[in-house]
């Protein structure tokens, strides 16, 4: 069986409850768009492949709930995650105030961090999959050295495959007809 992807990262989404995260997830995994809102329970999560630079990346997108009683639970997943998505509803000044309190408890664990800045819908699939897409290719090339490690081990392990498959040939095994080396 053909191996599916190349590398798992997980990505993970934090915000008030309400402002959306789940519809973006559900957006870019699924592409529907559920305008009736139902609180997420603790942790959830979804799966999607994409390729990018010729990388096939599995992507586990970890949605969480938005409540204060859960952020213990929440903060657990930090360690875990590779990216983060910090989501606000642009109609809610509130949400957009919170954000600074998330990347803060974001910024416990990364001192430095650079974000870019996405505005989308899931209503309308604004910018959903070029977020995660960008936001994916972050992670790509903070993880570049490891990545490439795992190229060149691949290619290894197709060359000792060859060598292998070389040295079970008898001599002489391509001009004899009544040789087989299956």
């Amino acid at each position: 069986m053909a191996k599916q992807y190349d590398v798992l990262f997980r990505l993970l989404l934090i915000g008030d409850s309400g402002v959306g995260k789940t519809c973006l997830l559900c957006r870019f995994t699924d592409n529907e768009f559920h305008p009736s809102h139902i609180s997420t329970i603790g942790v959830d999560f979804k799966m999607k492949t994409i390729e990018v630079d010729g990388i096939k990346v599995r992507i586990q997108i970890w949605d969480t709930a938005g409540q204060e009683r859960y952020q213990t639970i929440t903060k657990q997943y930090y360690r875990r995650a590779q990216g983060i998505f910090l989501v606000y509803d642009i109609s809610s000044e509130r949400s957009y105030q919170h954000i600074m309190k998330w990347a803060s408890d974001v910024d416990e664990l990364a001192k430095e961090y650079g974000m870019d800045f996405y505005e989308t819908s899931a209503c309308t699939n604004l910018n959903i999959k070029e977020s995660f897409t960008r936001l994916t290719e972050l992670v790509l090339q903070a993880h570049k050295k490891e990545l490439d490690g795992l190229r060149t081990y691949a290619a290894d392990e197709l060359n000792l495959a060859e060598l292998e498959e070389e040295e079970r040939k008898p001599d002489g095994a391509e001009n004899s007809p009544k040789t087989c080396w299956c």
